[in-house]
């Protein structure tokens, strides 16, 4: 079996960029080596390409020198599926040295438009990527069911147009992770590793029914049975994403179509309050105003914690990482 490389997300640090003074990409890439991870991923979703942090060819250089320096791997992520935006995207990622660019649908409308819209996209994006040698994977975000996301790659059928499973997206629409695991499964080139729990409303801020991160190990997700199932099927990167304190409301009408959550057990089990700001923080903006350290300082926590779970447990279920 080939051993599984575990590469740190920068959303896994997301507070530290946010309210840290000069916390770069390159203390992130610092902090990925000294924790062992042989892979980074770095999110460029957003203006000024977000945790990447900078727009400049010559910013760019000096990414992809510390990371050939550090012996590392590298994915980046975006979002829009739109063949121009893909273009740029493409050539920033080939740029800092990154294998990868994870992606999902921004097209609004039903499933069925959705579907149609982002596989046109894709089939031209194709051609694009394997002339940047980088491939798209498209991730089930908040939008698809594992099956659509199989679909949309299906319809591709390109070797440079794969699929990111990510553990929990599919809890927003009301679908089992495990069923979205077993409809992607064939297509699935990259993962996104994490951990969450149900929010009821009454325990929101904004009193929606919700999805809360918890650290790694702490929630209701089956990870150690994902991960095998990953890893049998030949995935040998899976990229650790801390979303502690990370909240999304569930998006009704994809549940009232889809009839499958079963509220209250299994990935859906709902945490309850007293909560432990630790492990379960369902307003961190809060927490940021009137504390801004103990939230970093939590942050830390909630990742070390996370990955040290994460590498008991893999190691307990015979799964061998690089």
């Amino acid at each position: 079996m080939t051993p599984l490389r575990l590469y740190l997300h920068t959303y896994s640090l997301r507070f530290h960029f946010q309210l840290v003074p000069g916390y770069d990409v390159f203390a992130f890439i610092d902090r990925a080596v000294a924790d062992g991870f042989p892979g980074v991923c770095l999110s460029a979703n957003g203006p000024g390409y977000r945790h990447l942090g900078g727009t400049t060819p010559e910013w760019f250089g000096r990414v992809r020198d510390r990371v050939r320096t550090e012996g590392l791997l590298c994915d980046m992520d975006t979002s829009g599926t739109s063949p121009d935006h893909l273009q740029t995207l493409l050539d920033v990622a080939r740029a800092v040295g990154a294998q990868q660019v994870r992606t999902y649908t921004r097209h609004p409308g039903t499933p069925e438009e959705m579907v149609e819209r982002t596989a046109r996209d894709l089939i031209a994006a194709a051609p694009l990527a394997e002339a940047a040698g980088v491939r798209v994977v498209l991730e089930n975000h908040e939008e698809f069911t594992g099956a659509e996301v199989a679909q949309v790659v299906t319809r591709v059928n390109s070797p440079w147009v794969g699929a990111l499973y990510d553990y929990g997206n599919s809890m927003m629409i009301g679908e089992d992770p495990l069923t979205a695991l077993e409809a992607m499964l064939p297509h699935i080139r990259a993962a996104h590793l994490k951990d969450h729990v149900m929010l009821a409303g009454r325990d929101a801020p904004d009193g929606c029914l919700s999805v809360l991160g918890v650290p790694i190990g702490r929630g209701h997700l089956p990870i150690v049975e994902i991960t095998r199932r990953l890893v049998q099927a030949g995935l040998d990167q899976i990229i650790f994403e801390n979303v502690w304190a990370y909240r999304a409301p569930i998006r009704a009408s994809r549940w009232t179509d889809l009839r499958r959550a079963q509220l209250g057990s299994g990935a859906f089990t709902f945490a309850h309050p007293p909560f432990e700001e630790g492990t379960c923080l369902p307003d961190p903006g809060a927490l940021a105003d009137r504390d801004p350290q103990r939230l970093v300082a939590l942050e830390d926590e909630a990742l070390r914690g996370g990955l040290a779970w994460l590498r008991r447990r893999l190691k307990e279920a015979g799964v061998v990482l690089a």
